[in-house]
Parts: C-alpha cells; structure tokens; sequence
C-alpha cells in the first residue's frame, strides 16, 4: 500500500496573510467564487474585573484549510457516479468525465473542500497538486507560504514528528470523516466544538 498523504499546519505561525490561497486560486486559475484553499480568522474573548478595573482577555489566530484527503472521505461515500475518488495514495481527486455537477460531496464534506466551478460545469477540488508532486515539487499553497506553517507528506510521519492534533476551532469533529492533517495549535486555540469564538470573515470562506 502506498503511503497515504497529508497536510501538516502550524497554528501557531500563521498571520493570515493568505499567500497560500492566493498561490492555489492562481495556479489552478480558479474562477471568483471557487477557492480550494481558505484561511480562516478566529477571534473571540471576555472581560475580567479586578476591583473597579475591566480587563480584556482577547484572542485571534488564523487557519488554512482544504481539503484533508481524509482516511474515510464523506465526499466518495455520497457521490452517485463514483467520480469523487481516493487515490492509492490516500489524495481525494475528482473524475471530470463522471461528475454530473450534483454537488452532494459539497453538501456533505465538513471543510467545504469539493466546490462547483460554473464555468467547467462539475465539481472541483484540491488534489494536493498532483502535477508538481509528480515534478518533485512542493504544492504550490507550501511552497507560497511565507512563515513555513504549512508541509505535506506521508501522514504517518507527519504524525510522527508532529503529533497528532486535529481538532483546533474552527474545524469541525475530526472524527467525521478521520482526515490527513496534523495541527500544531496556537497559544490560544480551542478544542473543536467547545470554542466560544467566532469565524470573523465568513464571507470569504
């Protein structure tokens, strides 16, 4: 069995720059409205008095997110025509030629990773950029990241070296579909779905 592949995150450095979903919108020249790759921001906080004294104890960390070419993806389970596959090594990829453009894989995948491209008619995602993977090249969203947050690789080793967190707000229970990503969390993240933040920029997301 090939070596199952996956994303590694480091929370921590993200700035929320957005170098990676700019470097994956331009590379597979994405029409508006289909973005592969999203960074999230996460802000929230609360105020703790001290005598007459209000203090704030606020936070904010950014995520970036795409598809997890999960170990049990929804996305293959609910698609009708087997075009939504996973590949030998574990990456999620879509079959152009099968994909009736239903968009059940849309509805039910947690991260929002297949999206509909009007303009090709069917669903589309990421595929870890399979083209400079085979070249021996980093995808590009790794490569444009300026504070090195994001790698990719075998997910066990992945795991081996940087543990296995998978579960920081603003992602959703990872036990849904198990994905490929490992999370270095930040100072102040949140365990999934016990977060009292909120996303602050869901209309780009």
């Amino acid at each position: 069995m090939a070596k199952q592949l996956g994303f590694y995150f480091d929370q921590s450095l993200c700035n929320g720059c957005k170098a990676c979903q700019i470097a994956c919108k331009d590379k597979h020249d994405l029409p508006e409205g289909v973005t592969w790759r999203r960074v999230v921001e996460y802000s929230g906080g609360t105020w703790s008095r001290s005598g007459n004294t209000l203090s704030p104890n606020v936070f904010s960390y950014y995520t970036s997110i795409s598809c997890n070419h999960c170990e049990d993806p929804i996305c293959v389970t609910v698609c009708p025509t087997t075009a939504m596959h996973k590949n030998e090594d574990g990456t999620v990829s879509v079959d152009a030629g099968k994909c009736v453009g239903c968009r059940y894989c849309e509805w039910a995948c947690p991260y929002s990773a297949p999206q509909y491209n009007p303009v090709l008619g069917h669903m589309t995602k990421c595929d870890l950029c399979a083209d400079y993977r085979a070249e021996g090249e980093d995808p590009a969203c790794v490569a444009a990241c300026p504070a090195r947050a994001l790698k990719w690789g075998p997910i066990d080793e992945l795991r081996e070296k940087y543990g296995t967190v998978d579960d920081v707000e603003p992602l959703p229970d990872p036990s849904i579909t198990q994905p490929h990503l490992v999370v270095r969390p930040h100072r102040d993240a949140q365990v999934s779905g016990t977060g009292t933040g909120s996303i602050m920029n869901p209309r780009e997301i």
